[in-house]
């Protein structure tokens, strides 16, 4: 899923040299952190969130099949 994941993304910006995904195994779930250049992050939420929930829809079809259950969070950095 971490691979389905990177790929739908890395096609939706512009800096995909930027986009890393990292699972956090909890109790029954797989949480992906996504975290993005600060540019990219308006273009994966889109406009009233529909694309993230587009991407986490797509997501949660893909684990169900496989019999896992995931979600995505994006993960906004502090500026230094």
């Amino acid at each position: 899923m971490q691979a389905f994941l990177e790929y739908v993304v890395k096609g939706l910006v512009q800096h995909p040299e930027a986009v890393t995904v990292t699972p956090l195994a909890g109790q029954g779930t797989t949480v992906y952190e996504l975290r993005l250049h600060p540019d990219d992050v308006g273009k994966v939420i889109g406009r009233q969130g529909m694309t993230i929930n587009a991407v986490r829809s797509l997501l949660l079809a893909g684990s169900a099949k496989q019999g896992i259950r995931c979600s995505v969070e994006i993960v906004e950095d502090e500026p230094r």
